[in-house]
């Protein structure tokens, strides 16, 4: 999963969260910086009984935070909706192309966007993908009469 911080960049970058079901979010400046949310159908945690792990089916969750404006969140994009974001802002610029290729010191992410050769790096694959996610991102919005 990517951190917030990259989600942020990327947030600020343009991209543009539609929410859905098992997307996992943050909510910064309330003091829940280090919680993740998910959107689920039903909120299931996590307990101990008598010893036993549990898990507990809640048909509402009882706290202080009912509801939340959209924007006032970050969205953590999985490493699998990066890739099709990526293949998507690559299509602008000719074919996708997309190698990713690991080892002890991280991922490697390559991308050829209008002809070039593009390498991006990040400890995680996610990271790695969102860091040319944002490179094109950025790159994109500089361009005049970029697609919206």
């Amino acid at each position: 999963m990517i951190s917030a911080a990259t989600a942020r960049e990327l947030k600020n970058a343009g991209l543009t969260w539609r929410p859905a079901l098992h997307d996992f979010f943050v909510i910064p400046e309330r003091q829940m910086d280090d919680l993740v949310f998910v959107i689920s159908d039903i909120q299931v945690t996590v307990e101990r009984m008598q010893g036993e792990q549990m898990l507990s089916f809640q048909g509402a969750s009882e706290w202080a935070l009912d509801s939340l404006v959209m924007g006032e969140s970050i969205w953590l994009p999985s490493e699998e909706q990066l890739r099709r974001l990526l293949e998507e802002a690559l299509l602008i610029g000719g074919r996708p192309e997309i190698r990713l290729s690991g080892g002890l010191g991280g991922y490697r992410c390559e991308v050829h966007y209008r002809g070039q050769p593009l390498a991006f790096e990040g400890a995680e694959p996610s990271e790695a993908y969102a860091a040319a996610l944002l490179h094109l991102l950025k790159t994109q919005a500089s361009q005049p009469g970029k697609p919206s």
